[in-house]
């Protein structure tokens, strides 16, 4: 039930610039509530109204949720002087607020909105100074009419914050001329919603601003489906579904934003791929690039057969004819993908060429796009390795974008850059990479294209395998000691559209049959807690994960969390907890980091510090703080310090999607096989699952859902470009 209490601000005790989330004291009179919400411009001493309800915090006790507030200057001389006294007025410190109100008492503010010459009375106080105080207090007043405005709206506080940074003091305006201009920069407000206000306005339909951001919200919309490029038939067939307007009409309008380059088009005709600027040039940069790499190569080495076989004597390995083949490129040209399914030696052969570099005295960089892959890296080669945000010094600037620290401008100073799970690595990410590379840096890729690729926008090791100009190695055999292992024979038989030998009762793969959703997952809350520790010693918290198709459903990873929550780190009175949307986190949960966030503070053991944690960190949460508002996760060598806003980015890590897992791999991996739903029951997303695994796959379930999985070799298709700008 939605509630309104009102008062004065008493003490801010947590604000966040960015966003505007704040924690505050609201005197209302008879008490003191605790108020939590998004206010992105309110100060102590201001009058408040606030809606919204009350919720009883786990840790932090009973407080105002606020959807909505409305806030008002204070009245009272003593008002004044708090809000002054604040530095709610950027030039005003509490000498200055007392020399205010002692001269103007409960007019203070009357003066400064009506009659700023006035200040000049107060003695000492400078032409200079007055001015800047009344600009500021203009200013703020501005703001604040602005935001009364937006809310007309229906645009939250924190939100017209931002469009009245993006747009100024006529942002009302603006938006009653166009307001599909919120769909632009950094508003980013989506279609849907903005075309409801404009609805709502009775803008016509056919107006330009909305059909042209309709057609860029396609573009946008796409990217998270991977896609870097529409062909502009589909881009030009969809625009006439979501705008309800003629083809003719979504073609001129298509036209007239590739006049205008606001969208890039490349090719004639119908089958043109239509772009939106940043990927394009993203594409196009990196096939330039790579041909540079390929037309200009450093100088190029020879290897020997006696330095093999002294690499060989050290490192007791005898090499394969291909993985020579892989050093022999590595050494001899500038740039090598190196690919293949597990137990074909990929880490063997990495291991080699970074001998054969560092004989040479290279200085060698090794980068992964995540930071369990990087982890991962650095234990198979006993050399750090970085993700690559990290690596390329990877910032939040002011407008809340990605910006790299390494560029042309300041390139990275190595030799060699290794990057491993390049299918993970979307179009933007690549382009940032290659350029950060100085000239005459080698670059090997490695990866295994029959994964899945990466989340963001681009197909980036598929297109390059296939473009065939780039040199690659393709490591087919298997080795020996990987032929035991049915998680490695089982693999290389999936992805080759052949069915997984699931019938063996020992052995690093088996299955467990179960014929329904709530059966299925009773059975893999029992193998974690009960059957495979018992067995096999494996911990529930660091050993064993659970990897779950999708997200919903029973055996979704929602569902699965929740019921391992319960089981395993059930409600404690010594335990801490904070309450979230559909789920809460708990003193002891296992939990992941859902997105980048370069502010947040962590700490190693040995005392060194910085900040950033990164999408699929996973963690264990060690400590809630209700005092300071804050939560510690451990990760790996680190613990990092969330603020209350940002802790809103961890969720339950029991149970990840597949697509969360890629880059990890885990002693045992559990994969619920049953209740699927049909777009991703597909080869290559079970073949990732699979590969996840180290020491034990149990997948529950049906058999029936497997084979279908493996004989669906239906990959979503991608609309990217590199392989054909590769080929131009």
């Amino acid at each position: 039930m939605r509630e309104q209490i009102s008062g004065s601000v008493g003490k801010i005790t947590y604000h966040k610039e960015e966003t505007g989330f704040t924690v505050l004291e609201l005197d209302a009179g008879h008490e003191l509530i605790t108020v939590v919400g998004n206010f992105p411009d309110i100060h102590v001493g201001e009058q408040m109204k606030a809606f919204g309800q009350y919720l009883l915090h786990p840790s932090f006790g009973m407080q105002f949720r606020a959807e909505d507030y409305e806030h008002t200057l204070p009245v009272s001389s003593a008002a004044i002087l708090r809000y002054l006294s604040s530095g709610a007025l950027k030039g005003v410190g509490p000498a200055t607020a007392r020399r205010l109100v002692g001269a103007f008492g409960e007019k203070t503010l009357e003066i400064l909105e009506k009659s700023p010459e006035r200040l000049c009375e107060i003695k000492g106080l400078s032409q200079a100074k007055a001015r800047e105080i009344t600009e500021e207090f203009a200013r703020q007043s501005g703001v604040r009419e602005v935001m009364l405005r937006l809310a007309e709206y229906g645009i939250q506080p924190d939100e017209a914050m931002t469009v009245y940074k993006a747009l100024g003091q006529d942002a009302p305006e603006m938006l009653y001329e166009n307001p599909f201009v919120l769909c632009t920069g950094q508003m980013d407000f989506s279609f849907e919603r903005v075309d409801a206000i404009a609805s709502a306005l009775e803008k016509p339909t056919d107006a330009p601003g909305r059909l042209k951001a309709g057609i860029l919200h396609i573009l946008r919309h796409n990217l998270s489906n991977g896609h870097t490029c529409l062909p502009k038939n589909k881009l030009v067939m969809t625009a006439v579904s979501l705008l309800e307007i003629s083809k003719e009409e979504a073609e001129s309008r298509v036209s007239l934003l590739v006049s205008d380059e606001e969208i890039i088009a490349k090719g004639e005709g119908d089958t043109a791929l239509l772009f939106l600027p940043e990927l394009y040039k993203a594409e196009s940069y990196c096939a330039a690039r790579l041909r540079i790499m390929l037309d200009v190569p450093p100088t190029g080495f020879h290897i020997e057969e006696g330095e093999i076989r002294s690499i060989e004597e050290e490192t007791g390995v005898r090499y394969a004819r291909q993985q020579l083949e892989a050093v022999s490129a590595a050494m001899e040209q500038g740039i090598l993908i190196l690919t293949g399914g597990p137990g074909t030696g990929k880490t063997t052969t990495l291991n080699a060429i970074i001998k054969t570099m560092q004989r040479r005295d290279f200085d060698i960089a090794l980068a992964a796009p995540t930071g369990r892959a990087a982890k991962r890296m650095s234990e198979l080669t006993g050399m750090e390795a970085k993700t690559l945000h990290r690596l390329l010094e990877a910032e939040w600037s002011g407008e809340r974008m990605t910006v790299f620290g390494r560029c042309e401008r300041n390139p990275l100073s190595c030799d060699i850059i290794i990057v491993d799970e390049l299918s993970m690595v979307d179009a933007l990410l690549f382009e940032a990479l290659l350029r950060a590379m100085p000239l005459g840096c080698r670059l090997i890729m490695v990866g295994d294209s029959d994964q899945l690729p990466s989340v963001g926008a681009g197909n980036v090791l598929a297109d390059l395998i296939d473009s065939g100009i780039l040199p690659v190695v393709k490591l087919k055999e298997i080795f020996r000691q990987a032929m035991s292992s049915l998680i490695v024979t089982n693999a290389h038989r999936i992805v080759a559209g052949e069915q997984p030998e699931l019938s063996a009762k020992d052995g690093d793969f088996f299955m467990l049959e179960r014929f329904g959703p709530s059966a299925a997952a009773e059975t893999v809350t029992e193998l974690c807690l009960e059957r495979l520790p018992g067995a096999y010693g494996f911990s529930p918290l660091t050993d064993i994960q659970i990897l779950c198709p999708s997200k919903k459903r029973e055996t979704g990873t929602a569902n699965l969390n929740s019921r391992m929550q319960s089981l395993l780190n059930p409600p404690d009175t010594k335990k801490r907890q904070v309450s979230r949307l559909g789920y809460i986190l708990r003193e002891g949960d296992k939990v992941m980091q859902m997105k980048n966030n370069y502010d947040v503070y962590w700490e190693k053991a040995d005392g060194t510090s910085g900040s950033g944690v990164f999408n699929g960190d996973v963690g264990i949460l060690a400590k809630i703080d209700p005092r300071q508002g804050t939560l510690s996760v451990r990760f790996d060598d680190r613990t990092a310090l969330y603020g209350e806003e940002e802790s809103e980015e961890l969720e339950l890590a029991y149970a990840m999607t597949v697509h969360k897992s890629q880059g990890s791999e885990f002693e045992c991996v559990i994969i619920p096989a049953l209740d699927i739903p049909e777009q991703l029951c597909y080869r290559n997303l079970l073949y990732t699952g699979v590969t996840r695994a180290k020491r034990l796959l149990v997948m529950v379930g049906s058999r029936q859902t497997v084979f279908h999985m493996v004989n669906n070799n239906r990959r979503s298709r991608r609309y990217t470009a590199l392989r054909l700008l590769m080929e131009a």
